[in-house]
């Protein structure tokens, strides 16, 4: 059904909670955009993670924390307008103090959020694979964590984000999880683990729902849904996987359009023209538009009035 026609996913945050109960884990892809989240949704895909690092790349901007709650919460309401599965939104260190944080989880839990990510480092932030990043003291993230779960009006669920591992050790990392769980966090998402053995040690002293970041070129090594599961994973994000498949895919388009001066070769890799509109419920748009057409039509006729249209 066109996204205009059907209505919002009523209790986003309850439905994720529902998925937590009753599936072993949750695969959801990271969306940077309606269209590429009605994709996932019509794949089977039962959740839907939106990255901070994939939108601020589709701004063409790097992962530095440069993106504005205002630029979130409106990408957050694209998608979740369009789809009916839970959006898990990645807000970042919150776009400020404990404050602010309220502030965040209130803006995106109007936009439709099933959940909020905040995250411990030290802004101006970095991508959580690469070196030289800082956290904030623990105390200072459980404040923020605390803000969040108090902000909330509904059952928006609370994640928090460890970049402990790479500045102070996994044990460091298992420390602070800990803490945020006691602050409230309905989620743990431990950042750049580096092993298998690394993440079933965490699951196995964090006792809360945990989140594994599967992204590609990063710290921790490509290890499949079902592994994660096995080593007490009940929710895999893959966060920038489509926005590189994409830009790989765009890259090799305009590399034959250059080089051959047509598009021929290139249309085996495309979504179809019919494809799209069955996608996007184009046909019901052209459909209800004639039937309002044609009741109004009738209108006129049976109160009297000419038809002045044309």
């Amino acid at each position: 059904m066109a996204f205009l026609y059907r209505g919002s996913l009523g209790d986003p945050g309850g439905r994720l909670r529902e998925l937590l109960r009753w599936r072993d884990v949750i695969v959801a892809p990271g969306v940077y955009g309606p269209v590429f989240a009605l994709l996932a949704e019509r794949m089977g895909f039962e959740a839907l993670y939106l990255s901070g690092a994939a939108l601020t790349g589709f701004l063409a901007m790097p992962d530095i924390g440069l993106i504005t709650l205002s630029e979130l919460a409106t990408m957050t309401r694209y998608i979740t307008r369009v789809v009916g599965i839970p959006l898990i939104v990645d807000a970042d260190t919150g776009f400020g103090e404990a404050i602010n944080v309220a502030r965040t989880v209130r803006e995106l839990e109007d936009a439709g959020a099933a959940a909020v990510q905040i995250e411990d480092q030290v802004m101006p932030k970095k991508c959580g694979h690469l070196p030289g990043k800082s956290v904030i003291p623990a105390v200072e993230m459980m404040k923020k964590i605390r803000a969040a779960v108090d902000a909330r009006r509904r059952d928006t669920l609370i994640i928090a984000r460890t970049d402990a591992r790479d500045v102070e050790g996994l044990e460091g990392a298992i420390e602070r999880a800990q803490l945020y769980v006691e602050a409230g966090a309905d989620i743990i998402f431990p950042e750049a683990l580096r092993s298998l053995e690394e993440f079933r040690e965490f699951a196995r002293r964090v006792k809360a729902p945990l989140l594994a970041n599967m992204t590609e070129f990063g710290r921790t090594p490509y290890m499949t849904v079902e592994e994660f599961k096995e080593a007490g994973y009940k929710i895999v994000i893959f966060p920038a996987t489509l926005l590189r498949i994409s830009l790989g895919a765009a890259r090799q388009a305009l590399e034959v359009l250059k080089r051959e001066g047509t598009q021929r070769s290139l249309l085996d890799m495309m979504m179809t023209r019919d494809e799209f509109y069955e996608l996007i419920g184009y046909r019901e748009y052209e459909e209800r538009d004639s039937r309002v057409s044609a009741y109004v039509d009738e209108l006129y006729k049976t109160i009297g009035f000419k038809n002045k249209r044309g």
